[in-house]
């Protein structure tokens, strides 16, 4: 792995390893940018921006079909014959080595610096999920809820909907046999899931398709708004944009440009802008038993280990240097209160601050006081 230590933002979003670990998550990147920033958790809000940043602008990877790719051989090959005998090796090899991540970089580099909007064009041609286009080609069982209260939906495999007024939602009539159950949703909808990790649940709603396993989320996503969300309940959700549907599957299953969502966190999707932004919930919620929460009482207690129960007990990340807390201690009562507030009583404690950036809070500090 590079020395990655003295990398500024710019050099992470134009680095290819940096980029390949973002897009397509495989599971030896992962392990080792875990380990990195394990070593290294000073540079957490660093890489979470310099994620956020490439997270945010999807650059598909060229498709040639095999006569294109022949036509370009040709014309590369031509190019090369044409060169002055003096011109410099190594400027074919660079043409040789770049791959769309490194054109990719480049463009987002343009963004991050120049403030262009490296999508020219792209947010007019976007194509339309509108409910009719995303619907028309198929034979669904419909639900709209024209009343002033939510309905209660129950589907075949035991999941349930529960639909806003002015929503609709349809699945299809083989919903229980086919490999993915697949739930098409205009308006806004709290769905409990039934897990079954051999069959993913699906939720299209305009540009953006959440896909779960089994767990409980909402999607806000009405037409006329100029924004969609899904906010996650309990358990884990993965959102990605509709215009990558199509793109090839990477060996681990993930889609290029998918972004994970945890409890208590929110995705906020703009639709002019085709951007994803995460953030946590103005108020999370106990993903734990209350009376455990009773038990959050501290008197001298290790640091590290409130922090971890904390985490858990809302099942939100949070960052901090270990090395600098590893003899640190707090005396506090968490009981019975916000997520927010028991976080400003222990870094108040500790003379600490924090900042949440890309849906985990991150604590900034140079050691206890």
């Amino acid at each position: 792995m590079k020395d990655y230590r003295l990398f500024d933002i710019t050099d992470f979003v134009m680095d290819e390893d940096f980029i390949r670990w973002v897009y397509e998550r495989r599971p030896e990147d992962e392990a080792a940018w875990h380990a990195w920033l394990t070593r290294n958790p000073d540079k957490h809000l660093l890489v979470a921006e310099a994620r956020s940043i490439l997270e945010s602008v999807y650059i598909a990877p060229p498709v040639l079909t095999e006569p294109e790719i022949e036509q370009e051989t040709a014309r590369l090959l031509q190019t090369i014959r044409q060169q002055p005998a003096e011109a410099p090796v190594r400027t074919v090899n660079r043409v040789k080595w770049r791959t769309w991540y490194t054109v990719a970089a480049a463009v987002l580099v343009a963004c991050v610096t120049g403030g262009l909007y490296f999508f020219s064009g792209r947010g007019t041609a976007a194509a339309s999920f509108t409910w009719e286009k995303m619907t028309a080609s198929r034979q669904l069982i419909e639900n709209v809820n024209t009343s002033d209260k939510p309905i209660t939906i129950a589907l075949p495999d035991g999941s349930a909907i529960s639909l806003a007024p002015g929503s609709r939602v349809g699945y299809a009539n083989h919903f229980d046999s086919s490999a993915t159950r697949d739930v098409y949703l205009s308006g806004e909808a709290f769905f409990e899931v039934t897990k079954n990790p051999d069959r993913p649940f699906r939720v299209f709603a305009n540009e953006i398709v959440t896909k779960v396993l089994g767990t409980s989320f909402t999607v806000r996503s009405f037409e006329k708004d100029t924004t969609i969300q899904v906010i996650v309940r309990t358990g884990k959700v993965t959102v990605y944009s509709q215009a990558v549907t199509n793109t090839r599957r990477s060996a681990t299953d993930h889609k290029p440009g998918e972004v994970i969502l945890t409890p208590n966190q929110q995705l906020v999707y703009e639709k002019t802008a085709q951007k994803f932004q995460k953030v946590l919930l103005d108020d999370p919620l106990l993903i734990i038993p209350r009376v455990k929460e009773q038990k959050m009482e501290y008197e001298e207690a290790g640091l590290i280990g409130v922090f971890n129960e904390l985490s858990k007990a809302y099942g939100i990340s949070i960052v901090y240097d270990s090395e600098l807390f590893e003899k640190c201690t707090v005396t506090a009562d968490l009981r019975n209160e916000t997520f927010y507030h028991k976080l400003d009583l222990i870094c108040s404690a500790i003379g600490a601050s924090y900042e949440v950036i890309d849906g985990q809070v991150v604590i900034q500090s140079n050691g206890c006081q």
